[in-house]
């Protein structure tokens, strides 16, 4: 596989940082310095993109292929064509792959050499995706790392990993969970978490999704 990002720097964990986000950093610290912003407004606005708006995109694809048999073919044949259908492309997102979750088969997607993500369906990648241990444990102890996360899957479940490169980008369709016939796109997509599209994590419950909205 191959890794175009230019390094010259490393974060906390040791593994380099592309030109970009020393870019975004040295200005973050400039911008912060100067005062022109606080640090921790910042944060949360991080967060939110990082756990809400950037995620929602990727939740709307995967709440129309639940619905849509026909989006769910073409999302399977060709996820790029599919996914910039509904408006969402951009960088890190040129050629992306689905990867459908079924009762036989889980998928979890690492990027083991860098932070391969595709923002233009999940946001910004969290901080853990980025570390070292996932990157290592995603491909030697699928399964432990699932447990991490609170997945338990039975034994006869296949687990995949799936290694994000430079060149492809991948978006886990997870299972729709049942109960679920009645409920339009909306309140579909409500259920599609950001850790469900990695695959570390599976798509919520309608009672579970009132009990995080509440």
């Amino acid at each position: 596989m191959s890794h175009d990002h230019p390094h010259h720097d490393h974060d906390h964990t040791g593994s380099p940082l592309p030109e970009m986000d020393l870019r975004v950093k040295a200005l973050e610290s400039l911008l912060v310095e100067k005062g022109y912003i606080d640090p921790q407004a910042l944060d949360i606005f991080i967060q939110t993109y990082e756990h809400k708006v950037g995620p929602r995109n990727g939740a709307r694809v995967v709440a129309r292929a639940w619905s849509d048999p026909q989006f769910r073919a073409w999302l399977l044949d060709d996820a790029t064509a599919a996914i910039a259908s509904l408006g969402f492309t951009g960088r890190q997102g040129e050629h992306m792959v689905a990867l459908e979750n079924t009762a036989q088969v889980h998928n979890m997607v690492v990027c083991t050499l860098c932070s391969c993500y595709p923002w233009s369906v999940l946001g910004l990648p969290p901080v853990w995706y980025k570390s070292a241990p996932y990157r290592s444990r995603a491909v030697i102890d699928p399964r432990g790392v699932l447990q991490d996360f609170g997945v338990r899957l039975p034994d006869e479940v296949e687990v995949r990993v799936w290694d994000s490169t430079a060149e492809v980008r991948y978006l886990v369709l997870p299972m729709r969970p049942p109960g679920t016939d009645h409920l339009d796109e909306d309140a579909l997509a409500a259920l599609v978490t950001r850790d469900s599209m990695i695959g570390t994590g599976l798509a919520l419950s309608p009672s579970a999704a009132s009990e995080v909205a509440a």
